[in-house]
């Protein structure tokens, strides 16, 4: 690797990781929003939002200029579209904190209802994930990641425990139903932030082994685990 390509790769780090502390933060906050009831940190999320888009436009740039001018292989190549593809996937995560948020607001403007149901597990099950597929990032870590991989079918099956808890809900108290709803769109975004953590899980594999693992996670077997 020549030194102006290590030093580039080493600003792209750099940038992908500045970007995945700011969408972990807004996830935060927004579950933080509804739980708490906090209009104001509802509106910091969605203000949060431009800027996410921002840093995703500049790691794509960054991505491009290097593959243009250096023409990377191997290990460095891996690196480059790994970043482009978790690029995109924090980015999704980051729109998923801000319809949380929106969500938020709209709660806010009802009576005073308690969350029910298993929602805050769900969250927290949906941020542990984020939060260990940016770790296997940092640390370039398999087994890690094949781990966020195998937890997501736990937060697919609450998603699916709550919509019918929801719907049964909505039978006895119909006029809660809009409310309702919305909670239920609440907890289709923290499963879908859930996947898209596993989409970056399944990157870092990638970007690791040299292993495409999206049909076959559970079946893999890092090489540092056959050692």
């Amino acid at each position: 690797m020549s030194a102006h390509l290590q030093r580039e790769i080493e600003k792209l780090k750099k940038k992908i990781l500045a970007l995945s502390a700011v969408v972990e933060e807004s996830v935060r906050r927004s579950i933080r929003s509804v739980e708490e009831r906090d209009s104001a940190l509802a509106e910091r999320v969605i203000k949060t939002d431009v800027e996410i888009d921002q840093s995703e436009i500049d790691v794509e740039e960054e991505c491009l200029k290097i593959l243009a001018l250096h023409q990377p292989v191997a290990i460095d190549l891996r690196f480059i579209v790994a970043v482009l593809k978790i690029n995109n996937d924090l980015e999704r995560i980051g729109d998923m904190a801000t319809n949380i948020a929106e969500r938020a607001l709209f709660f806010n403007t009802q009576n005073q209802f308690e969350i029910p149901f298993g929602l805050r597990g769900m969250a927290e099950k949906a941020q542990a994930m984020l939060r260990h597929a940016l770790d296997a990032l940092v640390n370039l870590n398999s087994m890690l990641a094949l781990a966020v991989c195998a937890a997501d079918d736990e937060v697919d099956d609450l998603f699916r425990a709550m919509f019918d808890q929801v719907v049964a809900e909505i039978q006895k108290n119909p006029g809660d139903a809009e409310a309702l709803i919305n909670l239920l769109s609440v907890s289709r975004y923290l499963e879908r932030i859930a996947d898209h953590a596993t989409n970056i899980a399944e990157d870092v594999i990638y970007m690791i082994e040299g292993a495409i693992v999206r049909h076959g996670a559970k079946d893999f077997k890092p090489q540092s685990a056959q050692q």
